[in-house]
């Protein structure tokens, strides 16, 4: 792959982790569990370290990086705000966005891996790629639990 094919892969990951940084953290102000808030904050946390280590990536190809979230993560992010604040949003509603938007991400990070990125770009779009499905993973487990009836102690 050339480098101006490479920077642009990274700089789309670069918007697609912006995107759930800003998706995890609006959705950690809309719901109730603190638990739950803990850990969309703590996802937001490590979008950002996915996001500053991309970032890196483009500089060292001599490049700036893209610094801001994609025009539909915006998009999607203002249609789960309105759709809030017009109806009564459950956790579980609000962990179903989440967990659209990480297979959103997922998607992005596996058309990154079929390009022929640098091996040593590969490894790190690779391990981060891994992140995301924990992400989804961890998001939808979330969400069955709220879905789940309580047992009895």
């Amino acid at each position: 792959m050339n480098e101006a094919k490479t920077i642009s892969t990274l700089n789309n990951l670069i918007e697609t982790c912006k995107d759930g940084e800003q998706g995890f953290l609006d959705c950690a102000e809309q719901v109730t569990d603190k638990g739950i808030k803990s850990k969309l904050e703590e996802r937001a946390h490590r979008c950002a370290e996915g996001v500053r280590e991309l970032q890196e990536q483009v500089k060292q190809l001599g490049e700036e990086p893209e610094t801001s979230s994609s025009t539909t993560g915006t998009m999607h992010r203002g249609w789960v705000n309105f759709k809030a604040k017009i109806t009564a949003q459950s956790d579980k509603s609000i962990l179903e966005e989440v967990e659209r938007g990480e297979d959103i991400a997922l998607k992005s990070y596996r058309k990154a891996l079929d390009a022929d990125l640098p091996a040593d770009i590969h490894k790190i779009v690779e391990r981060q790629y891994k992140g995301v499905e924990q992400n989804y993973k961890e998001v939808r487990e979330m969400r069955e639990r709220a879905t789940s009836p309580r047992s009895p102690r």
